[in-house]
């Protein structure tokens, strides 16, 4: 079995493009997680996922354990198996679900306790408890518990979350066991203050793991102060370890961060607006619900290698939303998820041509142009 490891084949300024080898097969970098927060990509099979490019999908500590439960999903040979996906999963620890989801919440030094959203049964997650779940369900890829902080925040009480985080890092580094291949992530903490980030990750190398995540970021702040504490942060992460900015986000943001040195990303945002009839394109994002699209036979992005961007009329898709069918989030996620995979691969190899900044601008570009104007039948 592979050792866990992050190679860097070409870099472009702080740019990296790498490869990714884990203990359930290699990915190239920089790559987007599509989420799959209950064992499921929203709308989407494993094979649709699989056919847009994506290598790893992520999965979540929070809504597994309540259910089916972590116990059940390792009696039935673990989340690969019971998804049907045998590539790479990360699972995030459900620290910030439980900060947003989670009812009657008391956090402790030794964790946090709280009611389930669902039913309202109580749970605790410490972030020994954490690490035990996501060992139950062959998480490839392990983050440690974090508190996650709603911003904006006093300044001392991002200190006493970032902190305690990194004595709960501590305490899953202690808890994690080790196998080839198989990994566990720190989280960065310390909300836009860039002193506070430098303490958490060198707090975090110190302890020493197999990746670094920047989390608490993409909670609201505008985007140039999500790009300047990155720009603060990514300097004091080591250079042999792969790096995951957590629940980000736009295409733009996107760019911006592969620009300032990161690897990985997830974010809910293309499964999402798949499902309210939102599409993303080369030319910017289209709302198909509007009315404009009612009787137009162009298909979604005739540039677009997906079918369901190729295939499709947007009179059809826009039928499809307005009549609320199931049709419609699965085309429309689809093409949101394969428009991800080929931002990925498209920055990979403008770092490895040395062009990404000159790629970058005449992304913006094409992006600010709107979608094509009306033609009618």
């Amino acid at each position: 079995m592979p050792q866990f490891r992050h190679e860097t084949i070409a870099t472009d300024g702080p740019a990296r493009a790498g490869t990714l080898f884990t203990a359930h097969g290699s990915l190239p970098t920089p790559t987007f997680m599509p989420v799959g927060t209950a064992a499921t990509v929203k709308a989407m099979t494993p094979e649709m996922v699989a056919s847009t490019g994506a290598g790893i999908v992520l999965g979540n500590t929070y809504h597994l354990m309540l259910r089916p439960g972590a116990e059940r999903v390792g009696a039935l040979g673990g989340l690969h198996r019971f998804m049907n996906w045998p590539g790479p999963i990360l699972t995030d620890s459900g620290g910030f679900q439980v900060m947003s989801l989670g009812k009657l919440r008391k956090l402790t030094e030794k964790g946090v306790t709280f009611a389930s959203h669902i039913d309202g049964s109580r749970y605790e997650l410490t972030p020994e408890r954490s690490i035990e779940i996501q060992h139950l369900l062959d998480a490839t890829i392990t983050m440690q518990l974090d508190e996650c902080l709603k911003l904006p925040a006093e300044k001392p009480e991002i200190v006493r979350a970032m902190e305690l985080s990194l004595r709960w890092a501590a305490r899953s580094k202690e808890a994690f066991q080790r196998r080839d291949g198989y990994a566990l992530f720190g989280i960065v903490q310390g909300g836009t203050d860039g002193e506070l980030r430098r303490r958490s990750a060198e707090g975090l190398r110190a302890i020493g793991f197999d990746g670094y995540a920047v989390g608490g970021l993409a909670v609201g702040e505008p985007q140039a102060e999500m790009f300047r504490t990155l720009d603060e942060t990514v300097p004091f992460l080591p250079e042999d370890r792969p790096r995951y900015l957590m629940g980000v986000g736009k295409p733009s943001d996107l760019v911006g961060a592969v620009m300032r040195g990161i690897d990985m990303f997830d974010c809910v945002m293309p499964t999402r607006s798949g499902r309210t009839g939102q599409a993303f394109t080369r030319r910017g994002a289209v709302n198909l619900r509007n009315a404009r699209h009612a009787e137009d036979p162009r298909p979604l992005d005739e540039t677009s290698d997906c079918p369901a961007a190729r295939d499709y009329s947007r009179a059809y898709l826009h039928h499809l939303v307005r009549s609320d069918e199931i049709l419609g989030a699965i085309l429309l996620t689809w093409n949101n998820l394969w428009f991800y995979q080929d931002l990925m691969r498209r920055m990979r190899q403008a770092i490895l041509e040395g062009r990404l900044a000159d790629w970058a601008a005449a992304f913006a570009e094409e992006q600010a142009l709107g979608d094509l104007p009306l033609r009618s039948a």
